[in-house]
C-alpha cells in the first residue's frame, strides 16, 4: 500500500534491512527475518523482536522508499506485507515515475513532485473505497473545493474526481482533475505556483488516450487550439469513459440537436453521475452489439456457460439482461451470440441446482442451457417477472405441457446430442400490409427455371435451410462465423426481406409496435410539408431503370413509407439519398418491414446520417480515413491530402455503395452492412482502393482519380445474381476498355473479409466517437467563419475582435442551457437554419452580455433600457437577436459617430422599443422549421432588404414629453460616474431648458394674440420646472429625483398641451455643448472590454 510520505534515518536501519532493487530515486527493501534466507542471526532477533513486540502491522516486511542523489534524507512512500505487492508498486513506479523525473532540474522539485504524487495516489485508493461504501462525506469536501477554487455557477454539478498529473510545458503539476456536467477543470498548487484550468465540453476538438515517449499512456485533450495532457491516472480508462461521456452528452445537447431521441437517463443535467454515465456507456455499447432499439438499458450482466447443440459443447460467455431482451455473447473466439425477445419465451426451469443451470424454453421448440451461473436463481426469477410467467408450484395445466415439453427437450439434448433437428425453429407470422415485397411481384421466381443462375439460387437456398435446421431460424437464430460466412457468399433473394429484418433488429421494432405503421400512414396522408416536397420531386429519381419503380404501385409504397417516417421523425424529416436506399428495401421487403428498416438504419446503424449537416457520414468519413492511413500507408505516402477520399466516398457511405454499383452487385454489400454494420462499408471501402492502388498512385489530379474508380464501379458484376437483364443496371461507361476486366461483387465482399476483417466493430465505435468531437467543431468553426465574413462588411471592428465576440455570444447561448433542458435557446439553436440564425438570445441572455460590453455601463441586466436596446435591434420582432444585429448595436456604441450614437439613444425612446408590453413578455415569432415554408414571402423580405435604403434624421418621428423626460434620465446614467460628472450634468439640464423654452417660444408664435388662460400657467410651469431642473441637476444626488419630480409635474400641467422635439432640434442643442459632444467622441479600449467579459461571464450566469 501506498504510505503518506514519512521522512526517516537510514544509519540506524542499515542492520534491519536488505536492499532488493534500487536506482536512482527510488529503493526497494525486505526486512531482515522473512523471505529467503532468514537472515541469519541478524534476522532471526529482528523476527522475535518483531514477534515479541507485535509490530508486524506496524513494520511491514517490504517497504519502498525515495531518495535523491545529492540528499541524505530518505522518505517512505510504500510498504507491502508480500513480494508481489510491493514489487507491483515498483514496477508502476519504474513505468509511470521514472522517465517523468528527468525533466526536473533540482532534486527539491524531485521530492516535491514524489510527495504529491503518492499523497494523491493514497487519496484516490480511498476515494474508491468511499465509493463503494457509499459514503458521501470525502465527495462533499471535494466539490466545496471544486466551488472554491473555480468559482462556477452554484448550480454545476461535480460528477467525479480524480488524482493526475497536467503537463504544461514539458513540467508535470500534480494536482486535482474535476470532471462537473458542463466543464473539465484541472488545480494544482507546489511551491508557491498555481495551476488552474477550466475548459468547457463543448470546446474540445479532441479527446483520446495517447502514449510517447515521456509518457507511457496519457489522455490528450485539445480546445482552443492548445494541447493539454493529462497522465499518472490509477483509472485512467475509467476516467477516460467518464471524459468521453461528458463530452459526447455536452455535444448531443448542444450542438447535435438533429438526433431523433434525448437519452432518457441524461435528461436533467442536474442529475448525471458518474454511476449513470458508467451505466449509459455500457447500455450504449449492449445496444449497439445487439441492434437492439434505443429504450433498451443493460440490467444485469451473468458469466455462464451455454450448451450449442450444433457444436456439441458448452461455449463461455456473458448472459445480458434488458427490459425485454435476453442475449448472450459467447468469450472464448467462437464468435456466437443470440438475441431472445422476452416475448418469446415461455418458460423457465431449474433442471440441476447441482450446477448452477436453469433453462429457457422458447417458441419455437427451442430450448438454451445456462449452466455455471453464479446466482441462477436470481436470474430465473428475474426472467420470469420479465416474462410475465409464474414461479409457483401450481400451474395450470398448459403450464405443466410447456414444462413437460421443456424437459423432454432438456432429456433428448443430453441422450441424442447429435440429433439437433428439434432446434429447427419457426418463422413467425409478421403482421404486414396487405402488399408484397415488390421484387416478388415485378420479378417472380420461375420454379420450371433451371438455368446454372437459378440452380446456384437454390443451392444458396438450401445452405440457409440447412443452417436454419442447425442453428434455428427468426429471433432465436444463434449468429455464429458460419453465418458470416453465408452472407458473404451471397444471400438468396427469396430470403433476403427475413434475413435484413432479422440482423437490423427490425424485426423486434415491428413485433413491439403492431398497426403503427398502418396509423402512420394514415396520419401522414395528405399533410404538406417542405419533407413531402422534397419527397415528391425524388419519387420518379429513385431506381428509375427499375420496373417496379416505372409503375404506380412501386412509386405509392415508396412515396408512404418516406411520408410515414418524415410525419413519424420530423427533426430529420427527408433528405437525399433516403429514396435510393428505400427503393432497394421495397424490392425486397413489404412495405411496413421497409419502413421498420428504414427506421432501423437512419435511427440505429447510421445514425444522425440523415440530417441537414449529415454528421454521421462525416465522422464516418474521417474513421475511414484513419482506416487508409493504418492500412494503405502505400497510397497515403502518395496523396499526403486525403480529403479527396472524403468527397469522393461520401456517396458510398450515404447510399451503401447503392449509387454507384449496379442493383444486383448493391444488394450484396447491403446483405453485409445488415449484418456487420458500417464495418462492412468501411472494408469494402479499403478493397476497392486496394484493387485500384497502382491506378490510383500514378494519376496526376482528382479528376483522373474519378475516373478510375467510376470505371471500376462499372465493371463489377454479380455473376450469380438471378435477375433478368430489364432488371439489372447496364453499366455507365460502356468502353471497351472497361468490358475487357470484370469484378465480381463476391470476390470483391470475401477478399475485404479477408484482408481488412480485424477490424473490429468496437475500435469503429471508439474512433466515431473520436471523431464526432473533431467534425462538429469544424462544422461550429465553419459557421462561425462565414457569421464574420458577413458581419465584417457591416461593422469597423476588426476579424480578432468579432472572433472574440462570436465567442463572447454563443458562450451566452450554451450559458443557458448548461443547467436546464427546458432552457429557451435550446429551442432557438437550429443548425439547419442560415449561418447567422444558428445561434440568437433571447432577452434574458442579450441583457447580461450587453451589460458586459456596452461602453458606459448605461444597462445593468434589470434596467428597463436594456429593454428598451433588446427590442430596437430586434429587426423582425421575433424575441431573438442574431449575431449580427448584436455586432452592428455594439458598432454604432464604440465607433459610431456622434450622431449616429445619439440617434441610437433618441430611438430607444420611441416605439416599439420603448413600449413595455403589460404582462413584460416578449412575443416571438411562431416556431420555425414546423409545417411549409413560404418561399415567396422569403423572397419578398430578401428583395425589400436589397431596396433598404439609408435612415435619415428626418426620418425619425418626434419625442413627446414623457419619451423626451427619459432620454434626460438615460444620458444621466451614461454620465454617472464620469471624471467630468458633474459639467456633463450641468449641460444636459441646460439643453433640456433650451429645449423646452425653444419649444414655449415656438408655441407662443402659432398662438392667436390672446391666448387662453388656462394656456399661459401651463407654459410657465414648463419654463418653471426646467429652472428646477437646471438647478436640482447640478449635482449628482439630485438628478434622478429633479427628473422624477419634472415628469410627475409635466404630466400634471401640460395635461391639455402636448409638446415634442424632433431629433434635429436635440441633436443642434447637444453639439452646442463641447462637453458632451468630447464625452462621445471619446474612444473606448473594445480590447479591455472583451479581456473583462471574457472572465466575468461565467459569473453573471443567467438568472432563470
Amino acid at each position: 500500500m501506498w504510505l503518506k510520505p514519512e521522512e526517516i534515518l537510514l544509519k540506524n536501519a542499515f542492520k534491519l534491512w536488505v536492499t532488493e532493487k534500487d536506482n536512482k530515486y527510488f529503493v526497494l527493501q525486505r526486512r531482515r527475518g522473512y523471505g529467503d534466507g532468514g537472515g541469519g542471526l541478524t534476522g532471526l532477533l529482528v523476527g522475535t523482536l518483531d514477534t515479541v513486540l507485535d509490530s508486524t502491522s506496524k513494520v511491514a516486511p517490504y517497504r519502498i522508499l525515495h531518495h535523491t542523489p545529492d540528499s541524505q534524507v530518505y522518505w517512505s512512500i510504500a510498504c507491502g506485507v508480500t513480494k508481489e505487492e510491493i514489487v507491483q508498486h515498483w514496477d508502476w513506479l519504474q513505468q509511470n515515475i521514472m522517465r517523468t523525473l528527468a525533466v526536473f532540474d533540482s532534486s527539491e522539485d524531485i521530492t516535491s513532485f514524489v510527495q504529491g504524487k503518492i499523497r494523491g495516489l493514497i487519496a484516490e485508493e480511498g476515494k474508491a473505497s468511499l465509493v463503494m461504501e457509499d459514503d458521501p462525506e470525502k465527495f462533499r469536501e471535494a466539490h466545496l473545493r471544486f466551488e472554491k477554487w473555480f468559482e462556477l455557477p452554484p448550480e454545476e454539478k461535480l460528477v467525479t474526481y480524480y488524482s493526475c498529473s497536467y503537463w504544461k510545458g514539458k513540467v508535470p503539476c500534480q494536482g486535482w482533475l474535476y470532471l462537473s456536467t458542463n466543464f473539465l477543470c484541472f488545480y494544482s498548487y507546489l511551491l508557491g505556483s498555481e495551476v488552474k484550468l477550466v475548459i468547457s465540453w463543448d470546446e474540445i476538438w479532441r479527446l483520446e488516450k495517447t502514449s510517447n515517449v515521456l509518457l507511457t499512456e496519457s489522455i490528450h485533450v485539445l480546445a482552443h487550439g492548445e494541447d493539454h495532457y493529462f497522465s499518472m491516472l490509477m483509472h485512467l480508462s475509467e476516467t477516460f469513459v467518464i471524459m468521453e461521456q461528458l463530452a459526447d452528452y455536452s455535444i448531443k445537447r448542444l450542438f447535435d440537436k438533429e438526433a431523433f431521441q434525448r437519452e432518457p437517463a441524461l435528461s436533467d443535467p442536474l442529475q448525471i453521475t458518474k454511476r449513470g454515465l458508467e451505466a449509459h456507456a455500457r447500455s450504449e455499447q449492449f445496444r449497439t452489439f445487439f441492434r437492439l432499439p434505443r429504450e433498451e438499458n443493460l440490467l444485469e450482466v451473468y458469466e455462464s456457460f451455454l450448451w450449442v447443440p450444433f457444436s456439441h459443447f458448452n461455449t463461455l460467455g456473458k448472459i445480458c439482461l434488458s427490459e425485454n431482451y435476453l442475449c448472450f455473447a459467447s468469450q472464448d473466439g467462437s464468435q456466437c451470440h443470440i438475441i431472445v425477445p422476452m416475448r418469446e419465451v415461455v418458460n423457465v426451469e431449474n433442471p440441476d441446482s447441482s450446477s448452477r443451470a436453469l433453462t429457457v424454453c422458447v417458441r419455437g421448440k427451442t430450448a438454451l442451457r445456462f449452466s455455471e451461473v453464479r446466482d441462477y436463481q436470481r436470474l430465473a426469477s428475474t426472467i420470469r417477472s420479465r416474462c410475465g410467467i409464474s414461479a409457483s408450484p401450481q400451474h395450470s395445466a398448459s403450464s405443466e405441457v410447456i414444462r413437460g415439453e421443456c424437459q423432454s427437450l432438456i432429456n433428448h439434448f443430453e441422450d441424442n446430442p447429435e440429433d439437433v433437428t428439434l432446434m429447427v425453429g419457426q418463422k413467425g407470422s409478421s403482421k404486414a400490409v396487405s402488399t408484397e415485397a415488390l421484387m416478388t411481384v415485378f420479378h417472380p421466381q420461375d420454379v420450371e427455371n433451371l438455368d446454372p443462375k437459378m440452380l446456384k439460387e437454390k443451392m444458396k437456398e438450401q445452405s440457409w435451410n440447412i443452417h436454419f435446421s442447425e442453428y434455428g431460424r427468426g429471433t432465436s437464430m444463434f449468429f455464429t462465423r458460419k453465418t458470416r460466412d453465408l452472407i458473404v457468399r451471397g444471400v438468396p433473394e427469396a430470403l433476403r426481406g427475413e434475413l435484413w429484418m432479422l440482423f437490423s433488429g427490425a424485426v423486434n421494432d415491428m413485433a413491439n409496435h403492431p398497426g403503427y405503421y398502418t396509423e402512420l400512414v394514415e396520419q401522414s396522408l395528405g399533410t404538406s410539408t417542405l419533407a413531402t416536397d422534397e419527397i415528391e420531386r425524388d419519387l420518379h429519381r429513385s431506381l428509375p431503370e427499375h420496373p417496379a419503380f416505372q409503375s404506380d404501385t412501386g412509386i405509392s409504397a415508396l412515396r408512404r413509407v418516406l411520408t410515414a417516417y418524415a410525419y413519424r421523425n420530423p427533426k430529420i424529416g427527408y433528405c437525399q439519398a433516403m429514396n435510393i436506399l428505400t427503393s432497394v428495401l421495397l424490392l425486397y421487403a413489404k412495405e411496413e418491414e421497409a419502413f421498420w428498416l428504414l427506421v432501423a438504419v437512419c435511427e440505429r446503424m447510421l445514425p444522425d446520417y440523415f440530417n441537414r449537416r449529415i454528421i454521421g457520414a462525416l465522422v464516418d468519413q474521417a474513421v475511414f480515413e484513419d482506416l487508409i492511413r493504418e492500412n494503405l500507408p502505400q497510397l497515403v505516402d502518395h496523396m499526403t491530402d486525403l480529403s479527396f477520399f472524403s468527397s469522393v466516398s461520401l456517396s458510398w457511405f450515404l447510399t451503401l455503395f447503392i449509387s454507384v454499383l449496379p442493383i444486383e452487385s448493391a444488394v450484396n454489400v447491403v446483405d453485409c452492412f445488415f449484418y456487420d454494420g458500417i464495418k462492412a462499408i468501411l472494408q469494402l471501402g479499403l478493397a476497392v482502393l486496394e484493387y485500384n492502388m497502382e491506378a490510383l498512385i500514378t494519376c496526376h489530379d482528382d479528376a483522373e482519380a474519378v475516373t478510375i474508380l467510376s470505371r471500376f464501379f462499372d465493371s463489377v458484376t454479380n455473376k450469380d445474381s438471378p435477375l433478368p437483364p430489364t432488371v439489372q443496371q447496364a453499366p455507365v461507361g460502356n468502353s471497351d476498355k472497361a468490358s475487357h476486366f470484370n469484378v465480381d461483387i463476391s470476390e470483391l465482399i470475401r477478399g475485404a473479409y479477408e484482408k481488412y476483417g480485424h477490424i473490429r466493430s468496437e475500435e469503429v465505435e471508439k474512433s466515431r466517437k473520436r471523431n464526432k468531437l473533431h467534425v462538429i467543431q469544424t462544422l461550429e468553426d465553419t459557421t462561425k467563419q462565414n457569421v464574420i465574413r458577413v458581419v465584417s462588411q457591416e461593422v469597423r471592428f476588426s476579424s480578432s475582435q468579432l472572433d472574440e465576440l462570436y465567442n463572447l455570444f454563443k458562450r451566452q447561448h450554451f450559458l443557458s442551457c448548461y443547467w436546464t433542458m427546458q432552457s429557451p435557446a435550446l429551442l432557438h439553436h437550429d443548425p439547419s437554419l442560415a449561418y447567422l440564425e444558428q445561434y440568437q438570445l433571447g432577452f434574458q441572455q442579450f441583457s447580461v452580455l450587453f451589460s458586459l460590453l456596452e461602453p458606459w455601463a448605461f444597462c445593468s441586466t434589470k434596467n428597463p433600457l436594456c429593454f428598451w436596446v433588446f427590442r430596437l435591434i430586434d429587426e423582425n420582432q421575433d424575441g431573438l437577436v442574431n449575431f449580427k444585429e448584436y455586432c452592428c448595436a455594439l458598432d454604432i456604441l464604440y465607433s459610431g459617430s456622434f450622431t449616429n450614437k445619439l440617434k441610437f439613444l433618441f430611438k430607444l425612446h420611441l416605439p416599439p422599443g420603448f413600449d413595455l408590453p403589460e404582462d413584460g413578455v416578449i412575443r416571438k415569432s411562431p416556431e420555425r422549421g414546423r409545417g411549409k415554408v413560404d418561399l415567396q414571402a422569403y423572397l419578398k423580405q430578401w428583395q425589400n432588404e436589397i431596396l433598404k435604403k439609408e435612415e435619415t434624421i428626418k426620418d425619425l418621428p418626434r419625442i413627446n414629453q414623457t419619451q423626451f423626460i427619459q432620454f434626460s434620465k438615460t444620458l444621466y446614467s451614461i454620465f454617472h460616474g464620469d471624471p467630468k460628472e458633474e459639467s456633463l450634468y450641468q449641460a444636459v439640464a441646460h439643453v433640456t431648458s433650451l429645449l423646452l423654452r425653444m419649444e414655449e417660444v415656438g408655441r407662443r408664435l402659432q398662438e392667436p394674440s390672446s391666448p387662453p388662460e388656462s394656456t399661459k400657467p401651463a407654459n410657465t410651469a414648463a419654463a418653471e420646472e426646467s429652472s428646477s431642473t437646471e438647478e436640482a441637476s447640478t449635482s449628482p444626488e439630485g438628478s434622478d429625483t429633479s427628473s422624477s419630480h419634472t415628469s410627475q409635474d409635466v404630466g400634471a400641467d401640460l395635461s391639455e398641451t402636448e409638446w415634442s422635439f424632433s431629433f434635429e432640434q436635440v441633436l443642434a442643442s447637444l453639439l452646442n455643448e463641447p462637453v458632451i459632444v468630447a464625452f462621445f467622441e471619446r474612444p473606448v479600449d473594445i480590447q479591455t472590454k472583451l479581456g473583462q467579459a471574457k472572465a466575468a461571464q461565467l459569473k453573471l450566469k443567467t438568472n432563470k
